[in-house]
């Protein structure tokens, strides 16, 4: 019994398996119709193609085609760098935007010590005291060399 269903399965699979090798043709006979069959044409015709073959496709200019696997590698790799180029500008603009940050918040503390109005401040022991005018110098000095680095 067992014998019978290999030797079935078998004859399928041969069945099968033939005309996915076998090569179709396409060409116009004498009366310029279109034919298409398993074998070639016989004789002189005009304008013959040879359809869904089972040959590899042949290469272009003398160049080997690369495998899937390169293509696959080639694709993994374009895929990461740009990935990596997305992360870079993310990351450029996120630092941008800090340094406007930054430099926004030292022209209102330079605006602000310009002012002359009474600044306080806290000491280490966490007692509020008044900026005398020599600390204030010091600070508008400070902030001003600040913003002309930073800040362009």
């Amino acid at each position: 019994m067992k014998l019978t269903v290999s030797t079935a399965l078998l004859a399928i699979s041969l069945c099968i398996a033939l005309p996915a090798t076998a090569q179709v043709y396409q060409w116009k006979d004498e009366n310029g119709k279109t034919v298409i069959s398993d074998k070639p044409p016989v004789g002189q015709v005009r304008d013959q193609k040879k359809i869904g073959t089972s040959s590899p496709p042949s290469s272009t200019n003398g160049q080997k085609q690369p495998s899937l696997t390169d293509r696959e590698m080639d694709f993994r790799k374009r895929q990461k760098e740009a990935q990596e180029s997305a992360e870079k500008n993310r990351k450029e603009e996120a630092s941008s935007g800090e340094m406007q940050e930054n430099c926004k918040n030292a022209r209102n503390q330079l605006k602000s010590l310009e002012s002359g109005d009474r600044i306080s401040m806290h000491d280490d022991k966490g007692e509020r005291y008044y900026m005398d005018d020599a600390r204030r110098e010091q600070e508008i000095e400070k902030v001003r060399k600040f913003v002309e680095a930073s800040c362009k």
